[in-house]
């Protein structure tokens, strides 16, 4: 297994899809981790599927902003990305109802970090 980082996370993220969660919901949403293993990505959720692409787009409909350790706590069930959110760990523009409904739509079986 490699070293888990936010870059080794995001590209699990179609693995770790729910699609029978996504039902109705299409989003671009932009990540921007800070730091050591940081960097620049989009997620497409759209019809059941998930794409992720190394990179930002201007016109994302939710765009978050952390540092690595926080986004890798988020994503790995750690911390609660609402929570992270309110104490000021992690910043959200756009739209909030794609915010609340992210974290229900990956799992965070530790089997997936296999993957790696």
């Amino acid at each position: 297994m490699e070293k888990i980082t936010v870059k080794n996370l995001v590209k699990i993220l179609p693995k770790a899809f729910l699609p029978e969660k996504a039902k109705g919901i299409t989003a671009t949403i932009g990540i921007h981790a800070e730091g050591e293993g940081g960097g620049d990505w989009v997620i497409k959720i759209q019809d059941g599927q998930c794409e992720v692409i190394e990179g930002l787009q201007a016109d994302t409909d939710l765009y978050l902003a952390s540092d690595t350790q926080t986004i890798m706590d988020v994503f790995t069930g750690k911390l609660d990305g609402m929570r992270a959110f309110m104490k000021g760990d992690i910043q959200f523009k756009g739209n909030m109802g794609i915010a609340m409904k992210l974290s229900k739509l990956f799992s965070t079986d530790k089997n997936l970090l296999n993957d790696l």
